[in-house]
């Protein structure tokens, strides 16, 4: 059984990668192949609000496991963790991670303050709750980058949320607010390289070689922010020089700080199955944690998929070792 979101079952038969729609479905479309691909029979259940077509799936069917790729409950991503409360209540095995990493990943400030906590190194923040905006603001270090405090996949990111005083920073919070009818937050701006590093596993984790996103075309002094343009337009990327490839040329010592640094985030967060971390590595040396993006994209063309190939792991490998991790925590009291 694979859950997604109606909207993205993806279709029957072959498709040109280069058709505008594949974009919307690609990973779905990529994984369900993979499967079929690795000889596993699958269904496709969509999922939006009501949770009776996966029940009637589990009746009927009896899916050894299900494969999660929803990021979002009845429109709401911090509502995610439901649908794998759910299989967990019924007995199903499910990838990806657990219902508590989920709800401590997703928010943006829950886990910066248990890492801050951990002495992992965060950007300093705040949080703006929607329809509260202060009065007057505590002290702050600008420039900042503000953002929706659940959304994923740079939603809500634009030039415009790198803000560099107050009026800026009250006006990107309010459209925030309206926009997604969401809690915002503002943390400070990190200069540094933009670094992608997946991890997988439940309680033995492993790190795959770390993926970089480098801005060659921007002027001295621009910001280099993920934007959701950045993330989704192939063309915008190429205008800009924007592209995601390995890091290269990292400071001695570095990859492997980041990679003992990535799995420490994994457990403090109570992570499992696969997630991907977004850090900043500053000219000083110094690694902050932006995000920890449990059940991250996985599309072939997605940073934890070419992390995989790099480490010698085929895509179809990679989908495979997912599986076997949802069945390994589904056979763990309490996994």
């Amino acid at each position: 059984m694979m859950l997604v979101h109606p909207s993205l079952i993806p279709p029957e038969g072959p498709m040109d990668p280069n058709d505008p729609q594949m974009q919307a479905f690609e990973t779905e479309y990529d994984v369900r192949n993979a499967l079929v691909d690795l000889g596993h029979d699958v269904r496709v259940v969509g999922v939006y609000d009501d949770l009776a077509p996966a029940r009637r799936t589990i009746e009927e069917w009896r899916p050894h496991i299900a494969f999660n790729l929803l990021e979002e409950f009845a429109g709401h991503a911090e509502f995610d963790y439901y649908v794998v409360s759910y299989l967990r209540m019924m007995g199903v095995p499910f990838t990806g991670c657990k219902p508590r990493g989920l709800v401590l990943a997703r928010d943006k400030a829950l886990s910066k303050k248990i890492l801050k906590y951990h002495h992992i190194r965060v950007p300093d923040f705040v949080v703006f709750p929607r329809g509260r905006l202060r009065r007057r603001l505590p002290a702050v270090t600008y420039p900042m980058i503000v953002k929706s405090l659940i959304e994923q996949g740079s939603v809500g990111i634009a030039r415009a949320s790198y803000v560099e005083n107050e009026v800026q920073l009250r006006e990107r919070v309010a459209l925030i607010h309206q926009r997604f009818d969401s809690d915002a937050i503002a943390e400070r701006y990190i200069d540094g390289r933009e670094l992608y590093v997946t991890v997988i596993g439940n309680t033995r984790l492993e790190v795959f070689p770390i993926r970089e996103l480098t801005f060659n075309k921007l002027e001295e002094g621009m910001p280099r922010v993920a934007t959701y343009k950045v993330k989704w337009d192939a063309k915008y990327r190429e205008r800009w020089g924007i592209e995601y490839q390995f890091a290269r040329t990292l400071p001695d010592g570095a990859p492997g700080r980041i990679m003992h640094l990535c799995k420490r985030i994994y457990r403090v967060l109570d992570l499992s199955g696969y997630a991907r971390m977004d850090l900043r590595l500053d000219a000083e040396g110094r690694i902050y944690v932006l995000e920890a993006n449990p059940n991250a994209g996985i599309a072939r063309s997605d940073d934890c998929a070419w992390s995989a190939e790099k480490a010698g792991v085929s895509y179809e490998r990679f989908i495979q070792r997912l599986l076997n991790l949802g069945l390994r925590a589904g056979s763990t009291p309490g996994g």
